[in-house]
């Protein structure tokens, strides 16, 4: 209820009057079903505009520390998360992750639509970084077909460390569904799912037009300022 008020009185007319978001490909997100859209990261902004413009509802993993934090602060994000139906993701990896991802799964198994973001976290840099397996996982699991889609300009308008945007057009294009079903079979599968993982990442990264980089963001992140890497890598 909170959700569908929230997004039809509140956030798609404001994020449409102020921002104007420009969308391609609106047409290939299915109109019923289980489905994942596996979107570039660029901006924590990202999870309002995108769902802004669908008509069904999208349920986000979002990470852990979202609904973690401490004093009011943190009180009212972790309501804003919950009444909004987001899934707290632990990215510690091992079991702790596999166990998040039970979450996404139940959603695609009930017939909704799942939104992820394979990187795992924000481009520290807007470049577009190598996906973690979950995607993979969720989708050769539930069995279901991930839209591609690629958020243009979203950190111009709130970048990382920034709260208060600024006011410039994004948008958003919706690539045609991605069919797994012939790996189906083979869910569980390490190498499949690395190599389901990087297709569905080309087909970003052919939408979004960004450089891509073989090595993980959050990797990135940790080696701190002139720690990451800095040449083209291939997809």
């Amino acid at each position: 209820m909170f959700y569908w008020f929230a997004k039809t009185l509140v956030v798609a007319p404001v994020t449409n009057l102020v921002f104007r978001p420009w969308v391609k490909g609106l047409g290939n997100v299915p109109e019923d079903g289980g489905a994942i859209l596996a979107s570039n990261h660029l901006s924590v902004s990202d999870s309002i505009f995108m769902p802004a413009q669908l008509g069904r509802q999208v349920h986000f993993l979002a990470k852990k520390e979202y609904f973690t934090g401490k004093g009011v602060k943190g009180w009212l994000t972790r309501k804003f998360f919950e009444a909004t139906n987001q899934l707290p993701m632990d990215r510690a990896g091992g079991q702790a992750s596999l166990a998040s991802l039970q979450s996404g799964l139940d959603v695609l198994r009930d017939g909704r639509l799942l939104g992820i973001y394979p990187e795992g976290t924000r481009s520290p840099d807007g470049r577009l970084y190598r996906g973690k397996l979950g995607v993979a996982k969720l989708a050769l699991a539930a069995r279901v077909p991930v839209v591609p889609v690629a958020m243009i300009g979203t950190d111009k308008v709130q970048p990382i460390g920034r709260t208060i945007p600024t006011i410039r057009r994004v948008g958003m294009i919706f690539g045609p569904p991605l069919d797994f079903s012939e790996y189906y079979d083979r869910a569980g599968d390490r190498f499949v799912e690395r190599r389901v993982t990087d297709e569905i990442m080309e087909a970003i990264r052919r939408l979004s037009g960004q450089e891509y980089v073989d090595v993980y963001a959050s990797t990135v992140k940790d080696a701190g300022p002139g720690g990451g890497p800095h040449g083209r890598q291939g997809a």
